[in-house]
């Protein structure tokens, strides 16, 4: 989801040295998509093997995961499951802008106009079933757990983290913290310089703490999710017209628990043709797989050449210099269990 709570939030800059040796769980349809957004060519074309592949989220996916790991981080990848129905206007809504991007990309190619090839083909980005599947292989092969979510991959990564005693979700999205998510860890996989206009800015990881921002704001979950439902979700993009964050919370705390004002008093049948409690019920009792599996393995180097090298083209020496930040110098040593990261 995209929930707008940015204005509201305290936000606190980290360094990587602060994450040693904790367990993270990363949001894995969000980085992914990420990565197939700002992985490419100069023109906008994503990055593909010699059979026309596209390999943008196995390029980020491997080079992010092996820096992390090397600096002694802990993760585990959480993959969305089946989406709740009401998000089926959602993702045509999404289609559609996908489409447009295309119409305009091919526009531009016409035009020769680079830039604006690159910022349209960012937007025509799609994570396939086949890409999600090698994803999953590439993270098992790097010795690291993935988690099925049953449905919402938010919801999952809040669960696990609030109940394996992992650190933090991994996210660029907030809404984790529907969820009530301890800790939500933001521009981990962005980390670094990047280019703003014609200067350079570092970007640093930054911290979200649950109970720190909701004591901040004086409201609880269920508060925080009707707040969301007026500034939108992917059950109602754009929320109520007029309605940004800090109207909300405004309004929010005006009417405490009695949602049933606030959706009177905001017009909310005016704007939606579902009833508020359905979306309010979808995000509040979202199904989470409570049986899920946290075991680290070893890396497996030969399965990741094959994948990367044999199979997708990737340059050996660039695998083969991230695969010497991660293996041991003991490869015959077992990793440790979740249970002795925690000890």
């Amino acid at each position: 989801m995209g929930t707008n709570l940015k204005d509201l939030l305290i936000m606190k800059e980290i360094d990587f040295p602060d994450l040693k040796d904790k367990l993270l769980i990363v949001d894995s349809f969000n980085i992914l998509y990420q990565f197939l957004s700002n992985i490419r060519q100069p023109d906008g074309t994503p990055l593909k093997d010699s059979r026309g592949r596209v390999t943008s989220h196995l390029t980020g996916l491997f080079t992010r995961t092996t820096n992390l790991m090397s600096r002694g981080i802990k993760l585990g990848f959480v993959f969305d499951g089946q989406p709740p129905a009401l998000k089926h206007m959602e993702h045509e809504r999404r289609a559609e802008i996908k489409k447009e991007a295309m119409h305009e990309y091919q526009k531009a190619k016409e035009a020769g106009n680079i830039e604006e090839m690159k910022k349209f083909a960012s937007r025509t980005s799609r994570l396939t079933t086949e890409m999600i599947e090698e994803s999953k292989e590439l993270i098992r092969a790097l010795g690291l757990p993935v988690i099925q979510a049953k449905s919402e991959g938010e919801a999952q990564m809040a669960y696990v983290v609030n109940h394996a005693k992992a650190f933090a979700g991994v996210s660029e999205d907030y809404d984790s913290l529907l969820y009530g998510i301890n800790n939500l860890v933001k521009n981990l996989t962005i980390s670094g310089k990047r280019k703003i206009g014609a200067a350079y800015i570092n970007i640093k990881p930054k911290i979200i703490n649950f109970s720190e921002n909701i004591n901040n704001l004086g409201i609880d979950r269920e508060q925080l999710i009707a707040l969301a439902l007026l500034v939108g979700t992917d059950y109602n993009y754009g929320g109520i017209k007029g309605i940004g964050p800090k109207t909300a919370i405004k309004l929010v705390k005006k009417h405490g628990k009695d949602f049933d004002s606030l959706f009177k008093e905001t017009e909310w049948d005016k704007h939606f043709d579902i009833p508020w409690t359905e979306i309010y019920d979808v995000i509040n009792k979202m199904p989470v797989n409570t049986d899920f599996d946290l075991k680290f393995g070893k890396v497996n180097p030969d399965k990741i050449r094959q994948m990367l090298i044999e199979e997708h083209d990737f340059s050996k020496e660039r695998v083969e210099s991230s695969l010497s930040k991660v293996i041991k110098e003991e490869p015959n040593k077992d990793q440790k269990g979740l249970g002795e990261w925690f000890g």
